[in-house]
């Protein structure tokens, strides 16, 4: 019966490692194409968040970054899709994640509850799952190491 649960384990083991890493790419073009486009479309839920991050800065109003970044999503979720541009996505992703995490800094009042660093908002929480979509991007990054190619 150990072997059994062994070679099932395998199997199932096999099978993960073949379809992790297209899973990966595709849930990231899924993602980063949909809330990407939403911006540019008037229609994103993060709009004011995203506007209220960017009021600070000293060039182009907040409606014009708004576009830019949903646009950059875009852009992060199309070359996601293909295996040839996955090293330029998660380039991409990682400056785009600088500015996702603004809001934690120069939004506390709205990032946290009550002023609570230990208790997040709904939109901090949204921010702070960011870590898992960074870590994801490590794993899938990991994959395209000159070692790893063949």
């Amino acid at each position: 019966m150990n072997e059994l649960f062994k070679k099932i384990d395998r199997k199932i083991a096999d099978w993960m490692k073949r379809w992790s890493e297209p899973a990966l790419r595709v849930s990231f073009g899924i993602i980063f194409i949909w809330f990407g486009i939403l911006k540019p479309l008037g229609v994103s839920p993060a709009a004011s968040l995203v506007k209220a991050t960017v009021v600070w800065l000293p060039f182009g109003s907040p409606e014009l970054w708004l576009n830019v970044i949903g646009w950059w999503e875009v852009v992060i979720g199309i070359t996601f899709l293909f295996r040839g541009t996955t090293k330029i996505a998660i380039l991409l992703l990682f400056l785009q994640m600088v500015g996702t995490f603004m809001p934690l800094i120069v939004l506390p009042d709205i990032a946290f509850q009550n002023g609570n660093y230990l208790t997040p908002s709904i939109e901090g929480q949204y921010i702070i799952k960011n870590i898992m979509i960074i870590s994801a991007a490590l794993a899938l990054g990991g994959r395209y190491s000159k070692k790893n190619e063949t």
